[in-house]
């Protein structure tokens, strides 16, 4: 089956530098990226939180970053500031190029996100035969792959999205990227507190609202002014069912959670493993 994914943007990153600029850029090890493969990457402030989370394909001529578009006008400005005397082009070609969404199909020219996901960009932009509906992004919610969107924007460290997990997302071996000196602090030092699950629920849900866990020990130290145990980070409706990634503290996995308050509706985690 194959899904338009209309709502990614596409920047080519060319140059004899690109590939030891993007390696100072991003947290992923850009020198292992494998042909037809897509390597997750993600893009850190200072702080170690992510401003986007990149879909790296390396091309004949340099890379491809596929991102969710609504990021952009905050992105693309802040890459370019980053280049300085660097052997580098940075193009903004989302309008010459088709993202295509294949799942359980092979294609000699697609990229593989995991054993059942891949993409195609297609250059043609061929859109005939091609499915709108939210299959594709259900079934990146089963296979606990995280977006960045610009609501959700340097909200999370690599960690509370699982990237660290098998290095999917960070390489530790690598040498500095902005945040860097913070990521590789929580991997050494100890387990991350927050981690990203899937639920389902009965009701509609927003990217950026909030988990709630009345038996959070925060939460009964603050009460009204408890700010919540996790963040939803993608989510889909499918079938009449709501369905998210959302982080959430691990010992509350357990638990008992709502969303945003205590009388918002039940989610219930879905078990991936």
């Amino acid at each position: 089956m194959r899904f338009e994914l209309d709502s990614r943007s596409l920047l080519k990153i060319s140059g004899k530098d690109a590939e030891n600029y993007l390696q100072a850029q991003l947290s992923n090890d850009i020198s292992k990226i494998k042909t037809n493969s897509i390597q997750l990457n993600a893009y850190c402030q200072h702080q170690g939180k992510i401003l986007a989370l990149f879909w790296v394909m390396k091309i004949d001529d340099g890379f491809f970053l596929s991102f969710p578009s609504s990021l952009l006008e905050k992105i693309l400005p802040r890459l370019k500031m980053f280049v300085l005397m660097s052997e580098v082009l940075i193009e903004n070609v989302s309008d010459r190029y088709n993202h295509i969404g294949l799942i359980n199909e092979r294609h000699p020219n697609a990229y593989s996100i995991n054993n059942n996901l891949s993409l195609l960009i297609d250059s043609l932009r061929v859109t005939g035969n091609l499915n709108h509906n939210n299959l594709w992004a259900k079934k990146l919610i089963d296979s606990c792959i995280p977006e960045v969107y610009l609501a959700s924007s340097e909200k999370f460290v690599p960690q509370m999205l699982n990237l660290d997990i098998d290095e999917i997302g960070v390489n530790f071996s690598k040498g500095c990227y902005p945040g860097q000196e913070v990521v590789a602090r929580l991997h050494y030092l100890g387990s991350a507190k927050r981690r990203l699950f899937s639920f389902k629920a009965d009701q509609e849900m927003q990217v950026g609202d909030s988990l709630y866990c009345a038996t959070s020990k925060t939460a009964l130290a603050r009460g009204n002014r408890y700010k919540g145990s996790g963040i939803v980070v993608s989510k889909v409706t499918y079938d009449s069912l709501f369905y998210c990634l959302a982080t959430l503290d691990v010992d509350l996995v357990d638990d008992q959670i709502t969303l945003n308050n205590e009388h918002g509706p039940q989610l219930k985690r879905i078990n991936n493993e």
